[in-house]
């Protein structure tokens, strides 16, 4: 368990240790959720982040000759 104090200004320090597991970094985001059990503290994940690979094949191969490939079949 973390524990963490809010200043005046709302703000609070997410403990390095959690900063780590979650890969936070400066200027990172962070949500968080409501569920009925509580609240819930994620990394933000951006919606772009595979957008990278839309293409990736284009229309080469397969995703299963890719795979074969990679395995060295």
């Amino acid at each position: 368990m973390f524990k963490t104090k809010m200043t005046s200004k709302g703000q609070v320090t997410i403990p390095k240790e959690l900063r780590e597991k979650l890969g936070i970094k400066p200027g990172g985001y962070i949500e968080i959720k409501e569920t009925e059990a509580g609240y819930v503290i994620m990394k933000h994940i951006e919606d772009e982040c595979l957008y990278k690979y839309v293409g990736i094949l284009d229309g080469k191969n397969s995703s299963d000759e890719v795979i074969r490939e990679l395995r060295g079949e």
